[in-house]
């Protein structure tokens, strides 16, 4: 993020969940105004695969057994090398796959709430097989509504994207890089509101009904985008 914000000169630039060192893959980058709303990814869902190393041998109905215990509610202390304080808390996994098995290399898909540290999950799977285990990589592939597949790109690539924009005027991939603030909000309901309601709202003003157009269900309680 500060790289970025260097690169454009901006004044606020925001992520939507850290990566530790040597962990690879999606995060995305909000700027300027579009900063605010980097707390609602960072609280959304994440997807990694991950490379575990187990320190013996073992049986794959084992492995097999002791990963599924670990979806669902499970309590994590943060490793020694994390970023945040070391408490124990309660942290849901959705999902984990055995993807591909090498040796003592097991290759894994998981799915979990914002907070759960992959490195641990490896180190606990590791105690339960007896002779322990360490996360070898990781690579996020997911956060929130965000993929690898949709607009993932290299420092490298936005770099070459700014010179061809101020020194050869083409900005097709800048506009390839940077997207509209409300991709941000494609996961939460939305409240699609009448034009002469926006600028009370914009000034403080609560929304009534005769303001409303059209709504998605939700919540309570519940997130939602006004459009």
């Amino acid at each position: 993020a500060y790289w970025v914000k260097k690169m454009f000169n901006l004044n606020k630039v925001g992520h939507g969940g850290t990566l530790d060192p040597k962990v690879t893959g999606v995060l995305p980058i909000g700027m300027e105004n579009a900063t605010k709303l980097m707390s609602l990814i960072s609280k959304a869902g994440k997807e990694y695969v991950c490379i575990m190393q187990v320190h013996c041998d073992y049986k794959m109905d084992e492995l097999k057994e002791i990963v599924n215990q670990f979806i669902g509610e499970i309590y994590q202390r943060p490793p020694v090398r994390s970023s945040v304080k070391r408490r124990t808390r309660k942290r849901r996994v959705y999902s984990i796959d055995i993807l591909e098995t090498e040796g003592r290399l097991v290759l894994m898909k998981i799915a979990s709430e914002p907070g759960t540290y992959m490195r641990k999950i490896c180190h606990d799977i590791g105690i339960l097989l007896g002779c322990g285990a360490h996360m070898r990589e990781l690579r996020r592939t997911r956060s929130g509504i965000f993929t690898e597949d949709s607009n993932l790109v290299t420092l490298h690539e936005i770099s070459e994207a700014l010179y061809m924009y101020k020194h050869c005027k083409d900005e097709s991939d800048l506009r390839r890089i940077l997207l509209p603030m409300e991709f941000a909000v494609c996961g939460i309901p939305k409240v699609v509101i009448d034009d002469d309601a926006v600028n009370a709202i914009t000034y403080g003003a609560t929304l009534n009904a005769p303001g409303v157009v059209a709504f998605q269900n939700f919540k309570k309680g519940e997130n939602v985008a006004i459009m």
